[in-house]
């Protein structure tokens, strides 16, 4: 298991709870498409946080990095459906910060892993 991390903060004119809802309309549909696993939004609580850290947190898990690209791939075609759904979430959108991680220690217990 991975967990595509993303630290959202939302436009000023974009409502938090309408947020959630179109995210949960999106990631749902993905989540249900096989694109992606569980998922969960959660919010910074009482303004306690550092500078760096955003208003939201969205982690979503993905089996393996095969799924992930999958999940790109599957957005980048641009269909109705995904528009529908997708560009509600975007929109609302100000910053957003990604970084992808996994188990930690785990079987490979590899610090960096590379081709080259």
């Amino acid at each position: 298991m991975n967990l595509y991390h993303v630290m959202i903060d939302l436009k000023d004119d974009a409502k938090a709870l309408a947020f959630a809802h179109a995210l949960d309309r999106w990631l749902g549909y993905l989540e249900q498409e096989g694109k992606i696993g569980a998922w969960r939004l959660l919010r910074r609580k009482l303004n306690l946080a550092s500078d760096d850290a955003r208003d939201f947190l969205l982690e979503i898990e993905v089996d393996r990095l095969n799924q992930l690209d999958e999940a790109f791939q599957h957005v980048s075609q641009h269909s109705d459906e995904v528009e529908e759904l997708y560009y509600p979430v975007h929109a609302m959108i100000a910053k957003a910060s990604y970084a992808l991680y996994r188990p930690f220690p785990d079987d490979g217990r590899a610090e960096r892993v590379a081709i080259l």
